[in-house]
């Protein structure tokens, strides 16, 4: 008599299951800032969705490596990360630059009344100490509780030099501040409080979340339309072939 072999007890425990290396980073309370994050994300995973070799992340810490002392961790706010797998660095729920190889390629902050000061003082030096190669602070209040409204900065021989930044770029960025990222090909703007994504190659603005939502209620409205008209018309195709 043959007999079926006994099933494994063990199970396949997905990567997903071990414990992260990192903890959880501080809470974002300020709603302001909370909705320039939103923006961030919901703006640039989209646009780079079809590259599954990027990561942009925020909330989450930044360190060298995980047995270093906790006060030298950092908490961006956004960044971008290009040549990694992003997989791996959400399950250790932060940014390890010893395990991934290299640092972010970008970060943002977003100014907030209690760390806006931090941000382009001690985060400023931390983050080229790290390596990052472009950093970017953006204000909505226009420069309370930041140094500027906008600023941007590019990592030269270990130290941050600024990006040009203008308000009288051509076409649809006239009048709005606005700064060029080399490492995101895209133009950072400071739109009356807020924060947007200007594609050079495309001469438009990337989608903000509320817009591509918007978006794809039209598009979805225009596909239901046309069901509806094809519907019809294969009725009305029946029906005659009926009469015939």
């Amino acid at each position: 008599m043959t007999t079926k072999p006994a099933a494994s007890s063990q199970r396949t425990v997905s990567k997903y299951a071990r414990p992260p290396k990192l903890p959880d980073p501080p809470r974002i309370n300020d709603m302001r800032q909370r909705l320039s994050l939103s923006i961030f994300d919901g703006t640039l995973m989209p646009h780079f969705a079809d590259r599954p070799d990027v990561l942009v992340c925020g909330s989450g810490y930044l360190c060298y490596r995980t047995t270093d002392h906790p006060s030298t961790r950092l908490e961006p706010d956004g960044l971008v990360a290009f040549g990694v797998e992003p997989e791996e660095i959400i399950i250790d729920n932060g940014y390890i630059i010893s395990d991934v190889g290299k640092p972010p390629d970008f970060v943002l902050e977003v100014a907030s009344r209690s760390t806006g000061r931090r941000d382009y003082t001690v985060k400023r030096d931390g983050y080229a100490g790290f390596g990052v190669g472009e950093y970017w602070r953006f204000d909505h209040t226009g420069g309370r509780y930041h140094d500027a409204p906008l600023a941007g900065e590019t990592l030269v021989n270990g130290r941050y030099e600024p990006i040009e930044l203008s308000e009288n770029r051509p076409g649809k960025m006239y009048g709005m501040l606005s700064g060029y990222s080399p490492t995101l090909d895209l133009y950072l703007c400071w739109d009356r409080g807020n924060l947007r994504f200007y594609d050079p190659k495309t001469d438009e603005f990337l989608l903000d979340p509320m817009e591509l939502g918007a978006a794809l209620s039209e598009t979805q409205s225009e596909l239901d339309a046309t069901q509806a008209e094809l519907a019809a018309a294969i009725e009305r195709i029946r029906q005659l072939e009926q009469e015939g």
